[in-house]
């Protein structure tokens, strides 16, 4: 544990040993897979801060109008010192928005990209030098109990979950990881959670296949990540990045194709492609109002508000945790 003034780091060691079996698991899939979460080492972070910025990528700039529009009503919603719980904290560019408005006791950021959280955090907690900033390093999408729980004590529990990441999981997941939110929440506990909402495919198209080619590099430096810290032989000259929305799933599907017939090594195991073959690095669910709704009363929570923006893109919805 490290500390300064109000900031203090918590590293739960997420990676380790989890990474190569989650590799390994997913390319000894029928249909080769790999969990989106370890895109963000630190050149993933950097491109995604960079795919944010492209005119194409809607989702970051949107749902940053909305909560500085609405930030002083979400905060009356929620009511001051209750310690905010971030999943997903990136930089954090979001969170000082709401922070300015909501005024929180204490705030509580999680991530898996330790460099990037250590950085956020301490910008934030230089912003709001009254502010408690417990920064924790931990694979929020499994069920973690909280560092410092004694600080929690007394103080109602809001998680922030922007950034439309609740469509990474299938309905099934989101189902489950719900479920895990609302009882890390708590009695008289809330969530503010940001969703992409279903529109028109072109839009979802062009979004995920940015002219300049960022979310390409983006898809493709996972597999970087994987031969710099894993080991493995991974030509990315011969794989290409492909996305596309899949209307009947209601999702955008990323994946990774190989370009030939090949042969991947990694920890003393070969894994073979076929030209055409791919492996799917990413879902990008897309919801009604409705439809996400009906996600969060079945897994205990309460829709109380939702907010869309004018162009009808995103949604941020309020949830309380059911009686």
């Amino acid at each position: 544990m490290a500390s300064h003034a109000r900031f203090s780091f918590c590293d739960l060691e997420p990676d380790a040993g989890s990474f190569l079996e989650e590799v390994l698991a997913g390319l000894a899939q029928p249909r080769k897979t790999l969990n989106p979460k370890y895109f963000y080492d630190e050149r993933g972070c950097e491109l995604f801060e960079a795919i944010c910025e492209l005119p194409e990528y809607y989702p970051t700039r949107t749902e940053m109008g909305m909560l500085e529009e609405h930030g002083r009503d979400i905060a009356r919603l929620i009511g001051e010192g209750c310690a905010l719980i971030e999943y997903g904290s990136g930089s954090g560019r979001k969170t000082r928005a709401l922070i300015a408005d909501l005024q929180p006791a204490i705030y509580m950021p999680i991530d898996i990209a330790a460099a990037q959280l250590r950085s956020s955090a301490r910008r934030i907690a230089g912003i709001f030098p009254r502010l408690d900033v417990v920064a924790v390093c931990a694979d929020y999408s499994r069920p973690l109990t909280l560092p410092q729980g004694e600080r929690l004590k007394g103080r109602r529990r809001v998680i922030f979950f922007p950034g439309s990441t609740i469509g990474n999981f299938t309905a099934e997941e989101a189902h489950e990881f719900l479920q895990h939110a609302r009882r890390l929440a708590g009695a008289g506990g809330a969530m503010v959670v940001g969703v992409d909402l279903k529109k028109d495919p072109g839009v979802l198209h062009a979004a995920y296949n940015d002219a300049q080619g960022v979310t390409a590099a983006f898809n493709l430096n996972l597999l970087a990540r994987i031969n710099r810290e894993l080991g493995s032989d991974f030509d990315l000259a011969a794989f290409r990045h492909h996305a596309f929305y899949d209307a009947g799933a209601g999702r955008i599907e990323m994946h990774l194709v190989s370009l030939k017939d090949q042969r991947v090594m990694l920890n003393g195991r070969a894994f073979s492609f076929r030209a055409g073959e791919t492996i799917h690095t990413e879902n990008s669910c897309k919801y009604s109002v409705a439809e996400f709704q009906a996600l969060a009363r079945g897994a205990g929570l309460a829709p109380e508000y939702c907010w869309i923006d004018p162009r009808q893109l995103f949604s941020i919805h309020y949830l309380a945790v059911a009686a």
